[in-house]
Formats: structure tokens, sequence, C-alpha cells
């Protein structure tokens, strides 16, 4: 009869397995120590290649640089436009002034057509605008009054001089055929203007006119022809 082998003891299997799944587990443990990287991780960003603002700040409409003001532009800063001041020139007419003995030089010219009649030449000697509104106020030497206006030589505006510019007035010497009287011969003019009591001489470029009591003036006008009619 033959004999039986004697059967392994069961607890020399088990620790043998045992020590297997040991030795396994030391070493994924010892390959983790040594520096291995999951191959799924996400990869670090150094910090100097981060947006300028986090993600989901992102900046909406009306939300760009605020000026001084607190109001908000889109990409710049605001601006607050600004006032244009206009200096006014010496034509404006706010700056105009009348025209006065002060501020106007007068010639005295005798023509030969109409005849007996002489023209009167005012010149804008200010810096600004200056008027001449309605006619000239014409005292020769020895008048006893001053002589009246040819009523339908009015314009129909009253003249503005320049500076430099000049404006013109008619007077009517004597009559031509004697009406006027007897008359008188002047040497001197002076010339005054509305609303001022001062006088500006008025030189007589013939050095002496004959002066009748038919003696009459225009109204100024912007052109000599007008002043002659």
């Amino acid at each position: 009869m033959p004999t039986p082998h004697p059967r392994r003891p069961r607890t020399r299997l088990l620790a043998a397995t045992t020590l297997a799944l040991a030795a396994f587990s030391l070493t994924a443990c010892n390959s983790g120590a040594s520096g291995v990287q999951d191959a799924g991780a996400a990869p670090t960003r150094d910090a100097s290649s981060a947006p300028d603002a986090a993600p989901g700040t992102a900046a909406g409409p009306g939300s760009g640089p605020t000026d001084t003001t607190g109001r908000t532009g889109k990409g710049s800063a605001a601006t607050t436009p600004e006032k244009h001041h206009t200096i006014a020139g010496p034509h404006a007419p706010d700056r105009r002034v009348p025209c006065t003995a002060a501020n106007t030089r007068i010639t005295a010219t005798s023509v030969q057509r109409p005849l007996n009649h002489m023209l009167l030449t005012v010149a804008n000697t200010g810096s600004t605008l200056c008027d001449l509104p309605g006619y000239p106020i014409v005292r020769f030497e020895n008048a006893q009054s001053v002589p009246p206006v040819i009523e339908d030589t009015k314009p129909q505006a009253v003249v503005s001089l320049r500076p430099g510019a000049k404006g013109y007035a008619g007077v009517v010497l004597s009559a031509g055929d004697g009406s006027g009287g007897a008359g008188y011969p002047a040497r001197t003019l002076q010339i005054g203007f509305p609303g001022s009591n001062a006088m500006a001489d008025a030189a007589l470029t013939t050095g002496e006119v004959h002066v009748d009591n038919a003696l009459r003036v225009t109204y100024w006008q912007s052109d000599p022809a007008n002043a002659l009619e």
C-alpha cells in the first residue's frame, strides 16, 4: 500500500501571498517618491503671464475710465468741451460809437458842379466804427444861425464809418439867381454833430466862400455823388 504524501500546510500559502502584495505596494510607493508626475495633471503658469483681469470680470459698456467730473468714457477719459471766447473786433456793433469832433477830420471843398456847392468830407480817425446820424451842423464865420437840411436827401440808413473810411455831405452856399440876398464872405467853418456840443474846424480848401440866405445842407451820405445831387 503506497505511502501517502503529507499536505503542505495552508498557512504557508497565505504567508507567501501576503509577502507578494507587500512587495508590490512598496514598489508603487517608491515610484511616486522619485518625482514621476501623472500625465493628466494641468501644467503650471508663471505669474507674469497671468491676464490683467480675473476671469469673469471683463469690462462692460460704460465701465471705461472715469474723468474728474465722474463721467465715464469708452476706452478714453471724458473731456469737458472748451469755451471759446470771441474777442470783438473794431467793427463789432457793440463797439460802435457816434462820430464826433474828437474822432474825425473834416475838409470842405468847393466844386464846379453844381454851381455854388461845397462838399464836406469827414474821415473816421478813431479805432472803432462810428455812426453819422442826421446831418452836419454847419457854422460859417459871422453866421447868425445854422442852415436847415434838405429833407429829400435823407438816406435809408444811418451812415457808419469804419476806421479810415469817409462820409460826405453837400452844402448849398448861395442862390445862383440872387434870391438869397446880398450874402457875405466866410473864411472859417466849423462842423458839429448831433448829440455833441463840440465843434470841429473844417479846412476851407479855397480859403474863402460866399454864402447867403439860401444856405442849405444835405444829410450825411456814404457816396459823394449823392451829396451833390
